[in-house]
């Protein structure tokens, strides 16, 4: 079974000795992730709601690649 490092510069860079995602096989595993913004690097202001949608949308670019 090949493992593959999963690497996009649409979400937040991995800081630290982790990738973004592995995949191994049929199974994808994902770093956790704060609502950084990848474009700027810094936190997204406001609450919770917009914290989560970015970092769902950190989730969807990471998957996507």
């Amino acid at each position: 079974m090949s493992k593959q490092i999963i690497q996009t510069d649409k979400a937040p860079a991995a800081i630290g000795p982790y990738s973004q995602a592995v995949r191994l096989g049929n199974l994808v595993f994902t770093a956790g992730q704060i609502p950084l913004d990848p474009a700027t690097g810094k936190l997204v202001e406001g609450g919770i709601e917009e914290q989560t949608r970015r970092v769902l949308e950190n989730l969807k670019a990471i998957l996507a690649e």
